[in-house]
């Protein structure tokens, strides 16, 4: 069986350790192992007394119970805990589908549910998300593309790389065209909550409808990339089944990972990693704004709803992994190029940094597109 590479991971994986300046990732500035502690002495002890043993291989119950506080609904019994976003979307997929199956996603989007299914024999039909209109799903392709052999939609809401929040009635749609088929809806929502003008979270699809598989992480909104840590919310019995691959593949998240994560989702400390994660959002989008609009005629965004990310059109002839190559060869700087979202001509570029570095980033960007345009 063909094998696709995820192009995005990879080219990460080789540069983003080696240039000076990081634009590639979607999260914001990550937090501090004092500042997550900052204030708890009494953890601090525990921490340091924690048998570096194996943890329940679902999640800690403090875990578990307090990720199901983010679901209107949820119990600990409907929380599988992983290494990562990226294990939850892997084993669902591998659970839920089989060679031949049919699977629709939106497009553009973070092309790992994309790969995975491929990779295991899946047909995947897609839908776009229209950039003419805001980012608003096509409802009409979308209607088009979900058929009566589709077993499962793929959503990643907020959306990456747009950053675009789908509204309820986009929302009702997803719903509607999963339950005329009877399809799972497999929603990727790892930036819920990082909005960019509103502290209200948008909602999430746990509970909208039977068959719905909510993934989330401590990675993008919550600024704890290095815990490594994320789940999947859903259904008891199908998570059994999920959990069952779960033993195939990682055993478990670590214990401190477990333990600090309990921590960063309690009712104290959530609120203000959110409120962190929305003040670098906040203060790095009117510097990529403006250095955008400093460019005239040569870029076009709609501005993004939530995350740490925009998603620019850029008016070159230049194919997009080519500019980022040449970027990153000439000014050591990294972008991610709209090809591994499947739009070419666009870029996608972090913001939620500390604005010395995401200035100093997107200057010497600046310099060599006055250097192209010469």
């Amino acid at each position: 069986m063909s094998f696709h590479p995820f192009a995005l991971e990879r080219m990460m994986s080789l540069h983003e350790q080696t240039v000076d300046f990081n634009l590639s990732e979607s999260g914001v500035h990550p937090v501090v192992l004092g500042e997550l502690l900052e204030g708890n002495p009494q953890l601090i002890e525990e921490l340091l007394a924690t048998d570096l043993n194996y943890p329940h291989v679902n999640g800690i119950p403090a875990l578990r119970a307090n990720i199901a506080a983010l679901y209107d609904g949820a119990t600990e019994e409907q929380v599988l805990v992983t290494v990562g976003a990226i294990e939850a979307n892997y084993i669902a997929i591998r659970t839920l589908l089989e060679p031949g199956d049919e699977m629709v996603t939106m497009l553009p989007n973070y092309m790992q549910i994309w790969g995975i299914a491929r990779n295991h024999g899946v047909n995947v039909r897609s839908f776009r998300l229209d950039e003419a209109q805001g980012w608003a799903p096509d409802l009409a392709e979308l209607a088009e593309a979900v058929t009566p052999q589709t077993k499962l939609i793929a959503i990643c809401n907020p959306n990456n790389p747009t950053g675009r929040i789908l509204t309820t009635s986009e929302m009702d749609a997803i719903v509607a065209a999963a339950d005329r088929v009877g399809a799972w809806i497999l929603a990727d929502e790892v930036y819920r909550g990082a909005t960019r003008l509103s502290d209200t979270e948008n909602p999430s699809f746990y509970g909208r409808y039977d068959k719905v598989l909510a993934i989330g992480s401590m990675s993008k909104a919550y600024g704890l990339p290095g815990l490594r840590l994320g789940w999947v919310a859903g259904p008891t019995a199908t998570l059994d089944e999920i959990w069952a691959r779960h033993e195939y593949t990682t055993i478990s998240a670590t214990m401190l990972a477990n333990k600090l994560a309990a921590l960063a989702l309690s009712a104290d400390v959530r609120p203000k990693l959110l409120a962190r994660s929305r003040a670098y959002i906040r203060k790095g989008y009117p510097i990529l704004e403006k250095w955008l609009a400093d460019h005239p005629g040569l870029f076009s965004l709609t501005p993004p709803d939530a995350a740490a990310i925009a998603f620019p059109r850029y008016h070159l002839e230049i194919n997009s992994s080519e500019f980022v190559e040449k970027l990153r060869l000439e000014k050591s700087v990294l972008m991610v190029p709209g090809d591994h979202f499947g739009l070419d001509h666009h870029l996608r570029i972090s913001f939620g940094l500390p604005p010395e570095y995401l200035l100093e980033a997107l200057g010497r960007a600046r310099d060599l597109l006055l250097e192209m345009q010469r």
